[in-house]
C-alpha cells in the first residue's frame, strides 16, 4: 500500500482507507517507513486500544522496549544478540510456528504492525496464511463439524510443540488456558474464518489425541501454498495483518550472527470469541 506515511497524524478518512484494504486484503504492506517507538505507537492508537504486556513471552524484570511493545528481535536489554541457550530465545523460537498473535489471551488480538527496523537479507521471511479462504475451501460436512467447536490456547501448548517447558509457576500461572471458538465471524465483512493457532492444545470436550491429530488435519489444509503470502523484508517496511482472519510464522534465519530488530504493536479485538470458563 502506497500513500500511507506512518510517521504523520492520520485524519479519518486515511485510517478508513486502511481499515478497508485490511478487511479485503488482511494484510498490507507499507515500504519506506523510518519510524521510531513513539511515531509507531500513534499510528497504532488509530486502531484501537493497545495490548499492553505483550513484550515478551517470559517473565522479565529489564526489558529492551516499553511494555507496549512485543520485541521480536534477537537482542537482549544491552542490544546484544542472544546467546544460544538463552530461555528467552528459546521461547521465542516458537514463533517459527503457525500462529495468530495473542489468542492466548481472552480478548485476542485485532492489528498487528510489525516494523522492520534492522532486517535481514538471507531468511527471516514472514509467512501469512489467509484464513477465510482456507475455510472456504473446506467441504460441507467439515464446515458443519467445526461450526460450534472451543478450543483451549496457551502459550505452554504452542512452546511445548518444540521442548521448551522452562517455565516458571508463576510464568505457568499467568499462562493458563483460554477459550476460543474455531470458527469466527468477522465483524465488518461478515465472512467466516478459521481461528487456527500452535497455541491450541485441547478442543473442549474431545479426547486430547483426536482433537490434537484434528488441530494438524487443519492446520495443514490452511498452510497450503495457495493460501499463504511470503513476506520478504526489506528494511524499514511497515507490515500490518489482521489477526482475525490470519495466522503467520517467522522462517529460520542465521539469529545466532545476525542482527534483526522487529518491533511490533498490536491492538485488542472486540472481545472474547466466546465465555471463558474453567479450562
Amino acid at each position: 500500500m502506497t500513500g500511507v506515511d506512518v510517521r504523520r497524524p492520520q485524519t479519518a478518512d486515511d485510517v478508513a482507507a486502511i481499515e478497508a484494504g485490511m478487511d479485503r486484503h488482511a494484510v498490507l504492506v507499507l515500504p519506506g517507513q523510518d519510524i521510531d517507538d513513539q511515531q509507531q505507537l500513534a499510528f497504532t492508537r488509530n486502531f484501537g486500544p493497545l495490548q499492553e504486556g505483550a513484550n515478551t513471552t517470559l517473565t522479565a524484570t529489564t526489558l529492551r522496549l516499553g511494555a507496549a511493545f512485543a520485541d521480536v528481535s534477537n537482542l537482549d536489554k544491552d542490544n546484544q544478540r542472544l546467546e544460544r541457550n538463552d530461555r528467552r530465545r528459546m521461547a521465542a523460537l516458537g514463533n517459527r510456528l503457525w500462529h495468530s498473535d495473542a489468542t492466548f489471551r481472552i480478548v485476542p488480538a485485532r492489528y498487528s504492525l510489525l516494523s522492520g527496523r534492522i532486517t535481514t537479507t538471507n531468511g527471516g521471511n514472514t509467512e501469512f496464511a489467509d484464513m477465510r479462504a482456507a475455510y472456504d475451501a473446506l467441504d460441507p460436512a467439515t464446515k458443519d463439524e467445526i461450526e460450534d467447536l472451543v478450543c483451549e490456547h496457551s502459550l505452554i501448548y504452542s512452546r511445548g510443540q518444540l521442548g521448551f517447558t522452562d517455565f516458571t509457576d508463576a510464568e505457568r500461572h499467568s499462562m493458563r488456558p483460554v477459550l476460543h471458538r474455531l470458527v469466527r465471524t468477522h465483524p465488518v465483512t461478515g465472512r467466516k474464518s478459521l481461528l487456527l493457532s500452535a497455541h491450541i492444545g485441547a478442543i473442549v470436550g474431545w479426547p486430547r489425541p483426536e482433537a490434537m491429530s484434528f488441530i494438524r488435519d487443519l492446520m495443514e489444509h490452511a498452510t497450503q501454498p495457495e493460501f499463504v503470502y511470503a513476506h520478504r523484508w526489506t528494511r524499514h517496511d511497515f507490515v500490518i495483518w489482521d489477526n482475525r482472519t490470519t495466522m503467520h510464522r517467522v522462517r529460520r534465519f542465521d539469529d545466532l550472527n545476525i542482527v534483526r530488530d522487529m518491533r511490533r504493536t498490536t491492538t485488542m479485538s472486540e472481545g472474547p470469541t466466546v465465555a471463558q470458563q474453567a479450562a
